[in-house]
């Protein structure tokens, strides 16, 4: 059975330049830095072999489970996607960017209509995760998701396409490479509805106790198996083309989910059930092979980590720290930190802290439900048969949970002993201590990052468009000072990024990272921009020499 993410690998393999297929490079000319490949599978809990569920088997994940490290107490900040993707590219709290509501750019049906689409805006001194390795000669390529809250700067990637592939780099240019498999995102669940499945179709599969345990609710949770059983296929078609270009025993893999699972109580959602997901890292030769680390880590980590497996040191701004590499920090993580707030038209805020066994849930809008009627979701029939149960009256305890009209205002979840958190402990003295610990933490954390979810969303929109429109980032200063080339700008933090271009040649895709002057040939002129990360991106200006 072959997916169509096959179909189109296979049409773009066959197209590659000669340079891809070379596997034969001399040891004088291999760059010894690591590459990086990131796997990045949607909206999927750790519902693997690998982490404890053996509903359906994985070959390649397990074997990266196999020769690597399974982390195995990971979470997002969020539980949907682009602020969790927010906060993997910046390293810096969703709620800390203004990147925190689901979404702020893109569609305008999904936003309410007194905003309009915007970009978050970061401190000026931050920049995206990769754009800090183009600048160390890293190729970096996105295959192809982007949706980060804010429009990626032209510094960014190599490439960000559907064809985006270390194959395109130099030869023995170091790599660090995003595939993003869409097959288990949310929306699958209903768009494959009536396609065949890669799981038999009587499939035994465990039905969490706050989703309906009837035919209904079982044929969703078989096609979410069935779409791993995909996922996991396309895994180890990435992997093949790794090992036939020689590259594996010098590339470090991470596999991991944009955060907790597609299913309803789970996407959306800061229980455990939204936040926590699965990570496995094959390091190089095997390092580590087999073992379990679990430590607490957040989405806010990967980016320094990112960086000091490359061997460049983390800038002091982060909100993360590295737990892996060159510059691993010694500390490790006491609690890991969620935020939820509007998602498409409807506004919620909760936030939530997490040590290694309770989780704190603050609610700040009391006044409404829990269950939010998000259009999206109710697309899947699992959703539609949720709110049948509940009009008729059919609700479980459990399954009523996440109805109830009204919020209290903390939750305290033991997640050892109450995994699907279910059982609230605010009002039992035994874990009186616990609730204070977390609840000081909560406050002292959105203190700490300046929580942007206790403005308005009007009034962030006013506090980073001052005139009542998005500010553009100023032109690039090119000048020639001592024979060499100078480029500069002056809005503070914008990336520059330049094209050297011979007579009549072009405006090519890709943007050099302007780094320090160089020279220009007697033939070459350049055409630089600049951006920066909220802002609108600069003209382009010329330069001949």
């Amino acid at each position: 059975m072959k997916s169509i993410f096959t179909f189109f690998l296979t049409l773009y393999l066959v197209g590659c330049n000669s340079q891809s297929k070379s596997k034969v490079e001399t040891m004088a000319e291999v760059d010894p830095r690591p590459n990086i490949l990131w796997i990045v599978a949607e909206d999927l809990s750790p519902v693997l072999p690998s982490f404890g569920d053996s509903t359906v088997v994985t070959p390649n994940i397990s074997r990266l489970a196999e020769e690597g490290v399974r982390y195995t107490n990971v979470y997002s900040p969020s539980g949907v996607c682009a602020p969790s993707r927010a906060a993997i590219a910046t390293g810096m709290y969703q709620n800390h960017i203004g990147a925190h509501h689901m979404r702020t750019r893109g569609n305008r049906k999904f936003l309410p209509e007194v905003i309009q689409p915007y970009g978050a805006m970061p401190p000026a001194d931050v920049k995206m995760h990769s754009e800090h390795l183009r600048l160390e000669g890293y190729y970096c390529s996105n295959n192809s998701k982007e949706d980060y809250q804010f429009m990626p700067p032209v510094t960014a990637w190599d490439e960000s396409s559907k064809k985006a592939h270390w194959r395109n780099r130099r030869a023995n240019q170091p790599f660090f490479s995003i595939f993003n498999l869409g097959i288990t995102h949310e929306s699958q669940i209903w768009v494959k509805a009536k396609d065949s499945l890669w799981v038999d179709e009587n499939l035994d599969v465990p039905v969490p106790p706050y989703l309906p345990d009837n035919e209904i609710g079982r044929t969703d949770i078989r096609r979410m198996y069935s779409n791993v059983k995909e996922m996991d296929h396309q895994v180890g078609e990435i992997l093949a083309q790794l090992e036939e270009d020689g590259l594996l025993e010098n590339t470090i893999i991470f596999w991991y989910t944009d955060h907790g699972g597609p299913l309803p109580r789970q996407k959306r959602l800061l229980y455990d059930s939204g936040m926590k997901l699965p990570l496995v890292i094959r390091y190089p030769k095997k390092k580590n092979a087999g073992t379990i680390d679990n430590r607490l880590i957040s989405f806010v980590d990967f980016k320094p980590t990112l960086l000091s497996l490359a061997g460049i040191q983390p800038p002091k701004n982060l909100d993360g720290r590295a737990f892996a590499g060159e510059f691993e920090s010694k500390a490790r993580r006491k609690y890991v930190y969620g935020a939820a707030d509007r998602f498409d038209k409807q506004y919620d805020m909760i936030r939530a802290v997490r040590d290694n066994r309770f989780k704190y849930l603050k609610n700040l809008r009391t006044e409404q439900g829990y269950y939010l009627p998000v259009a999206f979701r109710e697309q899947m029939p699992i959703m539609q048969e949720l709110l049948r149960m509940r009009d008729n009256g059919e609700l479980n305890e459990n399954q009523a949970q996440w109805f109830r009209k009204k919020k209290v205002p903390e939750e305290l979840f033991d997640t050892w002993n109450d995994p699907y958190e279910l059982n609230n402990l605010v009002d039992n003295p035994e874990y009186e201590d616990n609730l204070k610990e977390l609840r000081a933490e909560c406050s002292r954390w959105m203190e700490e990052v300046n929580d942007k979810g206790l403005m308005s969303e009007k009034e962030y929109l006013a506090s980073i468009w001052p005139s009542g429109e998005q500010p553009k980032t100023q032109e690039p200063l090119i000048e020639k000072k001592d024979s060499r080339v100078v480029i500069s700008c002056k809005t503070n933090g914008a990336s520059i990024g330049y094209q050297i271009l011979k007579d009549k040649e072009e405006v090519g895709n890709v943007w050099k990272v302007y780094k320090e002057p160089f020279s220009l040939q007697q033939n070459e002129c350049v055409i630089a921009l600049a951006h920066r990360i909220g802002y609108l991106q600069s003209n382009q200006v010329w330069f001949n020499k």
